[in-house]
């Protein structure tokens, strides 16, 4: 049975709490700092928190819920039928025409829809009360597109409440989609844009793409249309062509025409010109720059290939919808990615980068944007039955989408057997992965044909690893010494945002052995696994980010209570200084009481460990005897990384495990490899540049580590002569005498 973890609703306000707040009507629209939830409700009353990819949203509390039906199974979202009487009045020129007596009676429903309009709407569906918010309502009822009307998916009810308070969080820029195909983003921010233009003055509205001609298309036969379809107390007065190919302009806003304005025939001099426009521009880094927007359509931004950078783009943009430090702007920017040398790698850095659990302290991501993510199952057409609602598991029963078209099988189960069918056709399956994605990892799959490594096990595992992501039961946190005092015992301690991610911990009795010999320490657990660490001497950089340092922690094969050939820790940090990085690594090396191989290129950690009385555990590089070494090599150990030979062995070292120990195993089980950090990186290793795979480096020493007896060289034996000479006697008289040579 599929469980979804797009979104839930959550409790972090006590009910008393809320109860007091709803009688007084005291909840305010926007942020809420003190209770840290984002409030849609504009009326002070809150209904369901929810929680959608870390942002937690509180909704409006229900209010004239319609339904369409008593009977539960005949309750669902169907468009509103638009008056026959009024299809024909195309402008507020044809209402000021049509006859005075007949007005009155349109008045309530004008009003009604304006209300939905700006409040949102309620209604039952399969006999649940459900929330849209306005935006969605218009998009739904208003908007049409190449289907004709537009059906309702829960997936774009989520999304809507999800832009909804990006919209109205004051800390936010907008949004970052990560998407499927085909999922209507391109729809749905047209209508928006159409939707806030229509109620804007003195605005300007944008739209880019992967290319010129994809922005100028998406205005054209999306926004276009939209804007010509809406009904005629929603449309301002439009400037120029019908069906312009550039630039929408409005003069009069729809906001204007309020009842009260419509009953009393108010001369169209009279209201207030606004100028507010929708363009497209050609891609590049600095579309827009220098102009201010209220709203920016950011369409394909995973797709832009070289020169254009989108992320370039987003620096000069972002600078469009703010003045000063207030943002008076959004951007709705969303995707699905190209491959990561296509395009995809800047989109994946400005979506990571767009995490609402990561905030600087303005409160702000550090793209400013809000990342969204909805997986494939929830918004792919002909698996969303009448409700909306997605049909992930293969149905016992009867199920039919909006069309009356039975749905038999689950999209789980078909999504499965597609990828199936691409299993010999890794490129292929990649491609689809990046099309129809279950997980961000799908979503920024990479081609194959630059890996230097077995891609198919490396995605199996990472396939598996998603998949039981709940049952592996992987930690985060990290380690301190006893009472803060240092060279005694260290324990490690859970926390969501440690730097540490560890899958296993040897027994108590294991922990913390060392060896004391001639006041030098010694690892007591160097028959149990070792670690392999790419460190870095300098605290600061050049562009303030640098590249991470990294330990893995690998086991061996023993006879101690331990998995065997099994990656136990993944560190991927980069501490504000040099010096708690050279902490972070030996309490773990202590904690696990496991020797460490790291590269003497950047010695200052060795240094470190050997100041500390810890050279002990700081492994000699296995491929040349101790006589061999250089006097810095036998004063602090460790292994070069310029030799063209240790190049190979380590990248020769990370291969022969992936073959033997990551995903499908000869007898059918999945490998043991946890971490889909490293995998990824060492997906994308290039053995030319090493220095951007820090995760590669530290678990392939790791690897290094476990089997330096594969490294060790052959003493030379000097060959002498021997002397086999055999002793000849006489045997003339009575006794043998020795014949001299």
């Amino acid at each position: 049975m599929y469980e979804q973890t797009l979104y839930k609703i959550i409790e972090p306000i006590k009910h008393t709490t809320i109860k007091r707040m709803n009688k007084g009507k005291k909840w305010k629209y926007g942020y809420d700092k003190e209770h840290d939830i984002i409030i849609l409700s504009k009326n002070g009353q809150i209904g369901e928190i929810c929680e959608i990819q870390n942002l937690r949203i509180a909704l409006p509390k229900p209010t004239n819920i319609y339904s369409r039906s008593k009977k539960k199974e005949e309750q669902y979202w169907k468009q509103f039928e638009y008056p026959k009487e009024l299809k024909n009045i195309k402008n507020i020129f044809d209402w000021r025409m049509y006859p005075d007596d007949q007005k009155s009676k349109w008045y309530d429903y004008i009003d009604e829809e304006f209300q939905r309009r700006e409040d949102g709407f309620w209604f039952m569906n399969k006999g649940k009360p459900t929330y849209i918010t306005g935006t969605h309502y218009m998009y739904l009822q208003w908007s049409k597109i190449d289907v004709g009307a537009p059906d309702f998916r829960e997936a774009n009810r989520l999304f809507f409440i999800f832009w909804e308070a990006c919209k109205v969080d004051k800390r936010c820029y907008g949004m970052c989609y990560l998407k499927n195909r085909r999922s209507g983003f391109s729809f749905m921010s047209s209508a928006e844009a159409v939707n806030l233009a229509t109620i804007s003055s003195d605005s300007r509205y944008g739209i880019l793409s992967k290319s010129g001609a994809d922005a100028k298309k998406m205005f054209t036969d999306k926004v276009v249309p939209i804007s010509i379809n809406y009904p005629f107390f929603f449309k301002p007065i439009q400037d120029g062509m019908d069906r312009p190919k550039s630039e929408l302009a409005y003069r009069v806003p729809a906001s204007k025409f309020t009842r009260k304005k419509l009953e009393s025939n108010e001369r169209l001099e009279e209201m207030v010109g606004l100028d507010t426009t929708i363009d497209w521009k050609n891609t590049g880094d600095n579309s827009y720059d220098g102009e201010k927007l209220a709203l920016l359509v950011h369409d394909e931004s995973g797709k832009w290939e070289r020169p254009d950078n989108i992320l370039n783009n987003w620096r000069v943009t972002k600078t469009c919808l703010r003045l000063g430090s207030r943002i008076i702007g959004k951007c709705m920017m969303g995707s699905t990615s190209n491959a990561l040398d296509k395009g995809g790698d800047n989109f994946k850095k400005l979506y990571n980068a767009s995490d609402v659990t990561e905030r600087n302290r303005n409160g702000q991501t550090k793209s400013g944007l809000y990342s969204l993510f909805i997986p494939m199952e929830w918004n792919y057409e002909g698996f969303i039955d009448r409700y909306g609602a997605p049909v992930f598991d293969t149905p016992d029963d009867d199920v039919f989408d909006p069309h009356g078209e039975l749905i038999d099988i689950g999209i789980i189960e078909h999504w499965q057997n597609e990828a199936d069918g691409l299993k010999n056709d890794q490129d292929g399956l990649n491609e689809f992965y990046r099309q129809f994605p279950r997980t961000e990892e799908h979503a920024f799959r990479d081609e194959t044909r630059n890996s230097i490594f077995n891609l198919v096990k490396i995605y199996e595992q990472i396939d598996y690893n998603d998949e039981m992501s709940r049952t592996l039961g992987i930690t985060s946190g990290n380690f301190q010494w006893v009472n803060g005092i240092k060279d005694s015992k260290v324990i490690f301690y859970p926390d969501p945002k440690g730097r540490f991610r560890i899958s296993w911990t040897p027994p108590v009795h294991l922990q913390n052995n060392i060896i004391l010999k001639n006041g030098i320490k010694y690892p007591g657990n160097e028959h149990m696994g070792a670690f392999g660490c790419d460190s870095y001497d300098i605290s600061g950089t050049v562009d303030g980010v640098g590249s991470k340092g990294a330990l893995h922690g690998l086991t061996k094969f023993s006879m101690e209570e331990a998995p065997a050939n099994m990656f136990f820790l993944e560190y991927l940090a980069r501490p504000q200084t040099a010096e708690m990085f050279f902490e972070d690594m030996l309490m773990a090396i202590v904690f696990y009481g496991m020797p460490i191989l790291a590269e003497n290129n950047k010695p200052r950690l060795l240094y470190y460990l050997r100041r500390r009385g810890y050279r002990g555990f700081s492994m000699n590089r296995p491929d040349k005897l101790w006589i061999k070494l250089s006097v810095a090599e036998k004063e602090v150990g460790g292994i070069p990384n310029s030799s063209e030979d240790i190049k190979q062995a380590h990248a020769a070292a990370v291969e022969m495990y992936i073959q033997n120990n990551v995903g499908v195993l000869q007898d059918g089980s999945f490998g043991n490899m946890y971490f889909n950090r490293t995998l990824n990186d060492w997906s994308r290793f290039d053995i030319t540049k090493r220095t951007k795979h820090d995760a590669t480096i530290s678990s392939g020493l790791a690897v290094m580590a476990c089997n330096r007896h594969l490294y060790r060289p052959n003493a030379e034996i000097k060959k002498e002569k021997v002397n086999i000479n055999i002793a000849r006697y006489g045997n003339t008289g009575g006794r043998s005498k020795l014949i001299k040579q």
